[in-house]
């Protein structure tokens, strides 16, 4: 009988440590991989402390395209993370998944500009040179370089390719198609 009642009460602790694992309330989001990139879909975009717009708004993104990162969901609503640090819930429908990263916008002071390649080659002519915090728009990354598009506003965009450890908006090694 004992062994019994001690097999039931692991039973129910090893499920109850697997609802805590999910969402506040078991309430499930996309079941998508967390934490991932997306970008923001609009120009403005509350960022509130809590998952429902009861919430107080922390923070108001200006941006759209910036790169951000899911890092928990809650039914409709998405935990992010942006480059530096902030934290905040967003509801989902202001969300991309449009893939955008931003170039080295952790680079202070007098960072000499970041050379954007016409290959993925060190040794092939450069196409441009960014300033640190540029969005740009992902095209692919093969886990060491990423083809980006910088879009100019009245100038013609600009493609090439940069080393993946000099964007902020991707993963380590991290493959995008």
């Amino acid at each position: 009988m004992r062994k019994t009642v001690l097999a039931l009460a692991v039973v129910s602790l090893s499920t109850g440590a697997a609802l805590a694992q999910q969402s506040p309330g078991g309430r499930l989001g996309t079941g998508l991989p967390v934490p991932r990139y997306v970008s923001l879909k609009t120009d403005r975009v509350n960022l509130r402390e809590g998952p429902s717009k009861d919430h107080r708004t922390a923070w108001v993104f200006q941006r759209a395209g910036l790169p951000v990162e899911i890092i928990a969901e809650y039914e409709t609503w998405r935990r992010i993370r942006d480059s530096e640090g902030t934290e905040g819930w967003v509801l989902h429908s202001l969300l991309s998944g449009r893939r955008t990263a931003l170039a080295m916008p952790w680079a202070k002071g007098h960072q000499p500009p970041i050379s954007l390649f016409e290959r993925a080659d060190e040794k092939s002519g450069v196409a441009a040179h960014l300033q640190p915090g540029v969005i740009t728009n992902i095209k692919g990354c093969d886990g060491r370089w990423c083809r980006v598009m910088i879009t100019m506003d009245g100038a013609r965009d600009v493609d090439g390719y940069i080393q993946q450890e000099k964007l902020w908006g991707v993963y380590p090694n991290e493959t995008v198609e």
